[in-house]
């Protein structure tokens, strides 16, 4: 009884605002290109689907490259520097610098180098950037956080580098892996649409570029319900990686 309540409870929410919402803008009689009600959101989320969807798309492939990228760098860079505490210390702040630098600053630069006439490489290079640090300081901490005891087991029998990387520091490190992929997994969405807004996404036409051209015809519901598609994205996204999350950690605790 407790968890169907507690289950009611976020759409009772839910239901609640969108109804104060409806009644608000119809009773007030707000014009809609400043806020429109639900139904007319509802209608143009229905009437724009198939737009909608193929611009969903294009975001999520962007992201899901930019992801990519950010994994095989991150993970590599975090790989080299686990082997040496100077290393680390080295690079560590430049990562940090990297990754508290606003993705606006340096999206003119990233254009210019990916060139002007290809939005799409500098939308995944520039998404790739926001989701490089979760998982380099994520895979670094569990490639460091291996239980001494065992450590010092490895260097009694002698274990040479190779080994002691995939028996004890990478399975130990597994835990922080997939937890960095899934923060690096909703920041490459963040940063494929905020890239997407500056640096030019018409050749793109990812779910930003509806946003864009939707408030420069003063079409609200159209951005809301563009804004809708890129939530329910995002939250899909979510619960794939929070899936695979937990089976990961299921086998990470079984082994």
């Amino acid at each position: 009884m407790r968890l169907r309540s507690f289950s009611a409870a976020p759409l009772t929410l839910v239901a609640g605002l969108l109804a104060a919402w409806e009644a608000a803008c119809r009773l007030g009689h707000v014009p809609p290109y400043l806020l429109p009600p639900p139904s007319a959101i509802a209608v143009a989320l229905a009437g724009n689907a198939p737009l909608l969807a193929l611009s969903a798309w294009r975001t999520l492939a962007m992201a899901l490259e930019a992801l990519a990228v950010a994994s095989v760098l991150g993970g590599g860079l975090a790989l080299a520097v686990s082997l040496s505490r100077a290393a680390e210390q080295a690079v560590r702040p430049l990562a940090v610098a990297l990754q508290v630098t606003p993705i606006v600053a340096i999206a003119p630069l990233i254009v210019i180098w990916t060139g002007v006439d290809h939005p799409g490489r500098a939308i995944v290079a520039l998404a790739a950037i926001v989701a490089f640090f979760p998982i380099f300081s994520g895979t670094v901490r569990g490639l460091t956080s291996a239980e001494p005891d065992l450590e010092r087991l490895f260097d009694l029998y002698g274990a040479r580098p190779l080994q002691r990387l995939f028996k004890l520091r990478l399975p130990s490190a597994l835990p922080f892996i997939v937890e960095g992929s899934k923060v690096a997994s909703g920041l490459a969405i963040i940063g494929a649409v905020v890239a997407e807004f500056v640096a030019g996404s018409g050749g793109a036409q990812g779910l930003a570029w509806r946003i864009l051209e939707a408030g420069n015809r003063l079409q609200t519901a159209k951005m809301f319900a563009a804004i809708v598609a890129l939530a329910l994205m995002a939250a899909g996204v979510h619960l794939i990686f929070q899936g695979l999350e937990r089976r990961a950690l299921a086998w990470w605790r079984g082994r």
